[in-house]
């Protein structure tokens, strides 16, 4: 039995029939439409390496399964961006060193894009700690991390004229 969803991934609609109904919103992402940007870490919720935006909120990617998406509103590391540049949390990573491996980087983007937009980010570096608590990084990149969000946050309530 296959199950029709419809899912709009980084701006662009797909209309996938799903032939196992177990299949991950990861799982789907990376190996049905390529985006391989979202990575598989722990495949059990407690890294956030596979941390998306659904509709807007975060969301560990490994854990909803993709049936439970249908009509949802995905954005992946590989839509963040504007066409022509960064992202500014993008930006911050690059300028505050926020970054080792590599590896949770992208999850760690999408992380803070989300606390950002969701407004929890804070006027203090412990707050955004607290906010980015479910995104481990191996390599102990934290102080950039939080002060790669922090200047993002910043840059975005000045846009925004508050």
């Amino acid at each position: 039995m296959t199950f029709s969803i419809t899912l709009t991934v980084n701006g662009t609609p797909h209309h996938l029939a799903l032939d196992d109904m177990r299949v991950t919103l990861l799982d789907l992402l990376r190996d049905r439409l390529g985006l391989t940007g979202t990575k598989k870490g722990c495949d059990r919720g407690q890294c956030g390496a596979c941390t998306v935006l659904v509709n807007g909120q975060r969301l560990n990617a490994c854990l909803a399964l993709a049936v439970q998406q249908d009509g949802a509103e995905i954005v992946t590391i590989e839509g963040l961006a504007p066409a022509d540049g960064l992202h500014p949390v993008q930006a911050a990573f690059l300028e505050h060193d926020a970054f080792q491996c590599g590896y949770c980087t992208p999850g760690q983007i999408m992380s803070a894009a989300g606390l950002i937009a969701e407004g929890e980010d804070g006027a203090d570096i412990e707050r955004i700690r607290e906010g980015m608590s479910g995104n481990i990084c191996r390599c102990g990149a934290y102080r950039g991390i939080s002060l790669a969000v922090a200047e993002a946050a910043r840059k975005a309530k000045t846009e925004a004229g508050a």
